[in-house]
This record gives C-alpha cells, sequence and structure tokens, in this order.
C-alpha cells in the first residue's frame, strides 16, 4: 500500500494524492496551480504517475485547485471513474468547462498557426473544450454523506461533510489488504465553522493515516461579526460618497456568502434599502442557481429560509449580468454601487476592467473578501501599490482599500488542530496544501508523528 502526492506537497493549490492500494490506483483530486501561475507552463508538467494507470479519482469538492486537471487527466489517458457528492458534481461541470474555455480563449483556441502580437506561435491549450466534456462523462456516481461506498473489492469510501463550500467532502477509505485493514482519511479543505450558510464541519472518529490541509494553520480568524461590520463599514462609506464598491469575488461561495450578507444588511437597516448591486459573473451567477437547487446542504439558519420560501441570496436591488456589454455599461453608471466581479484574486475577468476605470477615484472602495496570492494583481493592491499595472495601463491607486479577513471559508489553525485531535491519526498525519513555514508552524501543534511530503514523494502505509 502506497501514497504519494503529486500537488499541494509544500503548496496552496494544485492537491493531487494517490492511493495505490488492493491492486487499485485512486487519485483523490486532480487540481490545477493558481494564482499568477493558472496559465503557466507548471500545469502542464507531467503528473508524475501514469494518467492511464488510475482507475478513480474522488473529488473532495469543485474548486480549481482541485479539479481543474481532471481534463488533462482525461487527455492523457485516464478513462477509470470519477466519483463525488452531486453538488460537487453539478459545481466541478460549471468550474471544469469554464477553465477549458478559458485556455482555449488563451490559446487564440489553439490553432497551431496562430501567432501572438509579437509575431512567435500560440501554444495549445492545456486541455480542450473537447477534452472537459469527454471527462464529465466519467463522472458515473455520486457519494451521499456517511454512506459508505464500494470502490473496488477490499476498498470502501465513506464522504463525510467538510463545511468548505457547498458539495465539499473529507474522504475516509477503508482499505482491506493482505488480511489488514487500513484506514486513511483525507481532509480535503475543511470549513470555517462560523460560517452563515453551510453546516460545521463533520468529524470522523478515527483514522490510521491522515492527509490534512493546513492553509491557515498558523494564525485564528478575526470573528465573524466583527469582519460583517466591518463590510458593512466599507460599503457604507463608499455608497455614501457616490462611488462604487468593487469586491474582486470568488464564483463558487464567497459570491453566494456576500449576497447573503448585502441582503442581510439591507433587511437590518445597515446598508441602504435601494442599494443597488450587480453580480458581474456569468459563473458566479450560474453557481448561485447551483446554491439554490441545494437547500438540503445547509445550517439551519439558512434552510429555513427556503422552507419559508425566501431566497437567501436575493435583494431588491440585485441585477445578474452575463452580458459582456451589459459588464462594460456598469462603469458608466451614476452613484454609487456595489459591483461584484471576478477573479477574486485580479488575475483576469471583468473585474480588471472595473478596476481600470474606478481604482484611480478617491471615492470608489476596493473590498477584498478573500485569499490572494503572491504574485497576483490583488496581493499587489493589498500590499499597498501606489501604481498597478491593468490590462496594460498603469493606473494609479486612489480608491480605499479593505481586506476583510474573517470570511474565510477555510478553518483556523485552533480548528484544524480541533479537527486533528478528534480524530487521532494513529500511524501518522501528512500536512498538506499550504505555505512551507505555515505547514511547520502547524506541525508543531499536532502530538503525534507528522510528516511534511515533497512534490512526487511517496509512502509505504
Amino acid at each position: 500500500m502506497k501514497l504519494s502526492f503529486h500537488g499541494a506537497a509544500k503548496d496552496v493549490t494544485g492537491s493531487c494524492h494517490l492511493l495505490e492500494c488492493a491492486g487499485t490506483h485512486i487519485l483523490i483530486d486532480c487540481g490545477m496551480l493558481q494564482g499568477s501561475r493558472e496559465l503557466t507552463d507548471e500545469n502542464a508538467e507531467p503528473f508524475g504517475f501514469d494518467a492511464a494507470a488510475i482507475d478513480f479519482v474522488l473529488l473532495t469538492h469543485a474548486h480549481l485547485d482541485h479539479t481543474g486537471r481532471v481534463p488533462l487527466l482525461y487527455k492523457r489517458g485516464f478513462r477509470g471513474e470519477v466519483i463525488s457528492t452531486r453538488a460537487t458534481f453539478d459545481l466541478a461541470r460549471l468550474v471544469i468547462l469554464d477553465v477549458a474555455h478559458l485556455h482555449e480563449e488563451a490559446a487564440g483556441n489553439g490553432g497551431s498557426a496562430k501567432r501572438n502580437n509579437n509575431g512567435r506561435p500560440v501554444k495549445p491549450p492545456l486541455f480542450t473544450l473537447i477534452d472537459a466534456t469527454n471527462s464529465l462523462g466519467l463522472f458515473s456516481r455520486t457519494a451521499a454523506y456517511k454512506q459508505p461506498i464500494d470502490i473496488a473489492p477490499g476498498i470502501k469510501a465513506t464522504f463525510y461533510d467538510a463545511g468548505h463550500i457547498l458539495g465539499s467532502a473529507s474522504v475516509l477509505l477503508e482499505v482491506n489488504e493482505a488480511g489488514r485493514t487500513v484506514t486513511i482519511l483525507f481532509s480535503g479543505d475543511i470549513g470555517n465553522a462560523d460560517r452563515p450558510l453551510l453546516r460545521a464541519p463533520e468529524t470522523p472518529q478515527h483514522a490510521d493515516f491522515v492527509v490534512m490541509e493546513s492553509t491557515y494553520g498558523d494564525r485564528l480568524h478575526r470573528p465573524m461579526p466583527e469582519s460583517v461590520a466591518e463590510f458593512y463599514s466599507a460599503v457604507s462609506e463608499a455608497i455614501m460618497a457616490g462611488g462604487k464598491v468593487l469586491i474582486p469575488t470568488f464564483a463558487l461561495d464567497r459570491a453566494q456568502e456576500i449576497l447573503f450578507f448585502l441582503r442581510e444588511g439591507i433587511e437590518q437597516n445597515k446598508l441602504p434599502p435601494a442599494l443597488p448591486i450587480f453580480l458581474d459573473s456569468p459563473m458566479a451567477v450560474s453557481a448561485t442557481e447551483i446554491y439554490r437547487h441545494h437547500p438540503d446542504a445547509y445550517n439551519t439558519t439558512c434552510s429555513d429560509l427556503f422552507a419559508k420560501g425566501k431566497d437567501p441570496f436575493q435583494s431588491a436591488g440585485l441585477r445578474l449580468v452575463r452580458d459582456r456589454l451589459d459588464s462594460m455599461k456598469l462603469n458608466d453608471l451614476e452613484g454609487g454601487a456595489v459591483i461584484m466581479a471576478g477573479s477574486g484574486m485580479c488575475t483576469g475577468g471583468r473585474i480588471l476592467h472595473h478596476l481600470k476605470h474606478h481604482l484611480f477615484k478617491e471615492n470608489a472602495s476596493v473590498v477584498f473578501v478573500g485569499y490572494a496570492a503572491q504574485g497576483t494583481l490583488a496581493r499587489r493592491i493589498i500590499d499597498g501599490a501606489r501604481h498597478v499595472n491593468v490590462l496594460g495601463d498603469d493606473i494609479p491607486v486612489r480608491a480605499r482599500i479593505h481586506t476583510i479577513n474573517g470570511f474565510s471559508a477555510h478553518a483556523d489553525q485552533k480548528e484544524l488542530i480541533d479537527w486533528q485531535h478528534a480524530i487521532g491519526a494513529k500511524e501518522r498525519t501528512f500536512i498538506v496544501h499550504g505555505e512551507a513555514a505555515v505547514m511547520t508552524e502547524l506541525a508543531r501543534h499536532i502530538d503525534q508523528p507528522v510528516t511534511i511530503p515533497a512534490l512526487h514523494q511517496s509512502f509505504d502505509l
């Protein structure tokens, strides 16, 4: 029985772990490197294993850094079975098709004869829409929480609610090999319990080996009520000044959470009653529709709203923007408004042309509500850059910049430690999905054997 790590090893993105057991090859997640590396050659590098040899892919959730290379896996020979929760499949289909479109667009649709503005040949896309569509045909089974499913002879998998985004799961594998039963738990991304939409993460009682994320393993989150109060203050300040509030938004979960708080703020008279809100992201609009189709996935507060026939994401001034021309027209609007647009790290998407039109205005505000990786435009703005390049133009930063850290969908240090202690990995805990210094800090707080694996490192269990 062998476990190897082919992504998110001493890194925050690109989750991909391979378990070889009972004559079966099981991949847990197959994610893409994100941030400034999303469209670089790094994602095209070899997996570190034979794609055609993989029998199963178990997806913990639909985020790009956990699902984004599934089409590339198909392109390189994978013809096995993909298993996830139903909500993860619905969201992953959206994510996978979107990233395929972006890669085709960046490569000029991949035509070998195409050349860029410098006359150099354009590289073909990492994978095509055809690859993506074909890979979606391998999603043949869905898993229900806490219902064991037979993967292969001697192997069972149980998905537990991870509380991270809609459909997210920790996956417990029970392997019977050579008369010995071993349990391996893959955390996926563990949610922050203090969230408005989803249930708190479930904790399986025991596992021999644990593979756990460590994104915020060195810090505690700011309490949610304080973060929400700061968010309302930032929005109100810009609206009163007649400016735009730009919110770089991740399409999955963060967009829906911000819509929830905007609606609640209006209803509680903490925000103007007729506040214009524009969700300017076709992907976020579609994701919100998917969120509406899974009312059973939420915590009691949100479930009660659905039961009463109330949409937790809808406020009177909300407008959904799909068309690109309608998006561009938002920059001509008079008066204050909230504009939510992707990408969350400002590495592309419609947020760029909004920043170009408003970042230099003193009455505007940019409110960051999510993680910003080093090297991204979002990180440069957060770190205090006086000027930034946006769509080829040098733009002075005069808008008010707000960074609100309490909205994280990841568990903080205390929650991660409590989660691991509740499970008690008898044999070993492998720490992944974090920056090197953060992993080292988290490891200090775990009083059982801990390993921080390197990329492509393998271990006999």
